[in-house]
């Protein structure tokens, strides 16, 4: 059996969690909308038409923010489209996804249904075909509280008090040949910089993400984020950065290794983003919202440009299996392991889009294999992450070259006394013997193992069989003389809660 080590020691602090790294999104894309979070006709449907059975879910995974409405849907939305009487609300062609968007859910609708299962609103505004005009005009209809033309027709449409949506992204994937109104990097950093201001005029306590690289393979990735910045550092907070991951091939070893490449990912525009604050000598810094992350096989899509026009089409419902599952854990881990610097994240998409959560037309919704580790974290990472340095086995991968078969981070909750432990064991073979230092909590005498794995790394949960694969407890864990000795499945996500 392979063997790893780590300490947990309250002094080796990275961070506080901000509970923002545990968003998801929400884009009028597919059926993430319409017969995902909305269904009036559904049996569980509530007075406004929005599935019960889904929002139970979305309050079980535990999303504190919510960023809608795409995506590259934003880049040719008409925010106005989605606002007053339903019967008289426009049919348009999205252009982004070759569908018909009935505009039955716009930003009222959406802003209130999030707030009810537990979520802030991220309204991200069109910098594609639209700019600064409809991007302050929507900042008045959706904060101002009235008295003015926008915020007196939010007021006549039924909804007196602003929905004072704090967090807003300028455009999205501006770098992407694919995007509507797609830009140069001086094109896009001119005209978030004067959307911000005027953004910032209406409402000044609002909090902004400038569009950063859609990937890190893009061929202006880093001069992108400079320029971007050069333009816009005093006017935004936060840089965005997207990354999504999918086996090739058989080469299932260099995807469970994806989350190295996310580190290395958000260090080189940390990287960037600390270069431009010395070249421009800022005082702030800039902090890191990875803003769409998630397992997405793209490689399965047949592309937008062989859609046919349609409503509500079955777009990417990717079925996620253990192997994904696990991925999707160790990604969290790299997320929380940059906590001092990822202060928002957003796993996209939130129902049926390659997302944790799936549901049937007129049927039920269930739980993906992904939901799991997704659920667990956010419910109980919360605290300070802690720098834990294992140590162990090394395998090569044709992606990444030489990774550790066990990747793991700590979150410590300094006011119970307690420590949450979350490790992956990449083997897919072998388990791994974990031991783990405690002495400097001396504490900590009891624990708690959950694992997910399965003996068919391919199992997936569907709705026949929607609780196929979830976390079980292990009956090994051990605390002893300062220690916490325990066996990692092969190729497992792992939570251990410690106190």
């Amino acid at each position: 059996m392979h063997q790893a080590s780590l300490t947990i020691d309250p002094s080796f602090r990275i961070a506080e969690v901000d509970p923002r790294v545990y968003g998801s999104f929400v884009e009028h894309m597919g059926r993430c909308v319409y017969t995902g979070i909305y269904e009036p006709g559904h049996d569980s449907a509530d007075a406004h038409g929005f599935r019960g059975d889904v929002a139970d879910l979305v309050r079980e995974l535990g999303t504190p923010v919510l960023r809608y409405p795409g995506g590259n849907f934003v880049s040719g939305y008409t925010w106005e489209d989605g606002i007053g009487p339903r019967d008289r609300r426009p049919t348009r062609l999205d252009l982004a996804w070759r569908s018909l968007e009935t505009n039955q859910v716009g930003v009222d609708e959406f802003a209130t249904w999030s707030r009810g299962v537990g979520s802030e609103p991220i309204m991200a505004v069109n910098l594609g075909t639209r700019g600064v005009d409809a991007a302050r005009n929507l900042v008045e209809y959706a904060n101002h509280p009235g008295g003015t033309r926008w915020s007196d027709l939010r007021r006549s449409n039924g909804f007196a008090d602003p929905h004072g949506i704090k967090l807003w992204c300028l455009g999205n994937e501006m770098d992407g040949p694919w995007q509507i109104g797609h830009k140069t990097a001086l094109e896009y950093a001119r005209l978030a910089a004067e959307t911000a201001k005027a953004m910032r005029r209406v409402d000044p306590s609002i909090e902004l993400v400038a569009c950063g690289s859609s990937h890190s393979r893009m061929p202006t990735f880093g001069t992108w984020e400079e320029t971007v910045l050069r333009e816009t550092y005093d006017l935004v907070d936060y840089i965005s950065l997207h990354s999504y991951y999918e086996q090739r091939g058989d080469d299932r070893g260099s995807f469970l290794a994806s989350a190295v490449n996310l580190d290395r990912f958000i260090e080189a525009v940390i990287a960037t983003c600390d270069h431009a604050r010395g070249v421009g000598r800022h005082s702030k810094r800039i902090n890191l919202s990875v803003d769409e992350w998630n397992v997405w096989y793209q490689s399965r899509f047949v592309g937008e440009d062989n859609l046919e026009w349609e409503q509500t089409p079955r777009l990417i419902e990717d079925e996620y299996s253990v192997v994904d599952a696990v991925v999707v854990g160790s990604l969290m881990i790299s997320l929380l392991k940059h906590a001092d610097r990822v202060k928002i994240a957003c796993l996209a998409q939130l129902v049926n889009v390659i997302a944790p959560i799936r549901s049937e037309p007129g049927g039920p919704a269930w739980r993906q294999t992904s939901f799991h580790p997704f659920a667990l974290t956010s419910r109980h990472g919360r605290g300070t992450v802690l720098r834990v340095e294992p140590t162990g086995p090394l395998y090569d991968t044709a992606w990444l070259g030489e990774v550790p078969v066990v990747d793991a981070t700590a979150v410590y909750d300094e006011e119970a006394g307690g420590v949450t432990l979350f490790a992956v064991n990449r083997d897919q073979r072998e388990p791994v013997a974990l031991d783990v230092d405690l002495r400097s909590l001396p504490g900590l005498t009891v624990a708690e193992h959950v694992a997910l794995f399965d003996a068919d790394p391919e199992a997936t949960n569907t709705a026949e069989r929607p609780d196929r694969v979830t976390p079980t407890k292990q009956p090994d864990v051990k605390v002893a003389d300062g220690h916490l000795t325990a066996a990692l499945p092969p190729l497992s996500w792992n939570m251990f809660r410690i106190g």
